[in-house]
């Protein structure tokens, strides 16, 4: 069965969506539109370049993930990496994620969205200059670029830039530079794109959400724990909003365990356990689900 797939972003959570992909894969059915923000985007990538979900999972196992995050702030003290927060505003460039990224798509043929077809592809990204989301590459020819020409490389690392965590990536335009960072600001889950343009197949969206015992009413007491509480409500507002009740039927809900969205260091033993959580849940869902 042909359909159209969203991926939300989660972080290294993103071993859930392979066992998700897995599932629905094993079940024949075949992606032929895709949008994904953050980690959501890295698997529609892959997905839209021709990967099977085992080909995925072995791409992603078989890196140590602490190479994909740049040598040298890794070994610096604390204090330093604030100071590159505050003057490079992330930590990690994000360009040894990019190079990677460009590696593995290349080997199925694709370095630009000219070599997918048309609208295979959307990615979410945030402009931080120009205060608007953004989808890849659809909305570049305002900024004076070519969408067929654009690196889908770099706009996967675009929509994966973690503030703070990662740089932001840097958007030469015509009219400047403008600083793009992780789609999941705006939005995280962009089960919109396709509601947009008029339905032409079956449209499921896959999308991380926290266990019922990780979710807690959020106690507000200075600074940093007020930007978590603002980041957290921009990032899943808009996204609430347009989920209704209809579209929730279309939705495989993953409820991940308490991994955090930067913790790198996963054994192997908790990437199968967020990719079988993925297929269990993607599992329970197609049993019941019937598109309408």
């Amino acid at each position: 069965m042909k359909i159209d797939g969203v991926f939300s972003g989660g972080g290294i959570r993103g071993f859930a969506l392979i066992g998700a992909y897995q599932e629905l894969e094993e079940k024949g059915y075949q992606f032929i539109r895709l949008a994904g923000t953050s980690a959501g985007s890295i698997i529609a990538g892959f997905i839209a370049a021709g990967y099977r979900s085992s080909e995925i999972y072995q791409l992603i196992d078989e890196v140590d993930l602490k190479d994909l995050l740049d040598d040298s702030p890794r070994y610096f003290p604390a204090f330093l990496n604030w100071l590159k927060v505050y003057w490079k505003l992330g930590i990690y460039k994000g360009d040894s994620l990019e190079a990677w990224l460009s590696e593995k798509l290349a080997q199925k043929g694709v370095r630009t969205f000219a070599d997918l077809p048309p609208e295979t592809l959307r990615v979410v990204a945030s402009d931080l200059t120009n205060g608007q989301l953004i989808v890849l590459p659809d909305d570049l020819q305002p900024y004076g670029i070519s969408p067929e020409n654009f690196s889908v490389a770099r706009a996967i690392r675009m929509s994966c830039s973690l503030p703070y965590f990662f740089q932001p990536a840097k958007l030469k335009t015509a009219k400047g530079t403008a600083l793009i960072a992780d789609g999941g600001i705006l939005s995280n889950f962009p089960m919109w794109i396709f509601g947009q343009e008029g339905r032409k197949r079956p449209v499921i969206g896959i999308k991380l959400v926290p266990r019922d015992s990780d979710i807690q009413e959020k106690n507000i007491h200075n600074a940093i724990e007020l930007f978590s509480a603002l980041f957290k409500t921009m990032k899943d507002a808009h996204d609430a909003r347009y989920i209704s009740r209809k579209l929730e039927k279309n939705i495989v809900f993953i409820k991940t365990n308490g991994i955090s969205l930067t913790e790198f260091e996963l054994n192997d033993n908790e990437k199968r356990v967020l990719v079988e959580l993925g297929r269990e849940q993607t599992r329970r869902f197609l049993k019941n689900w019937s598109y309408g």
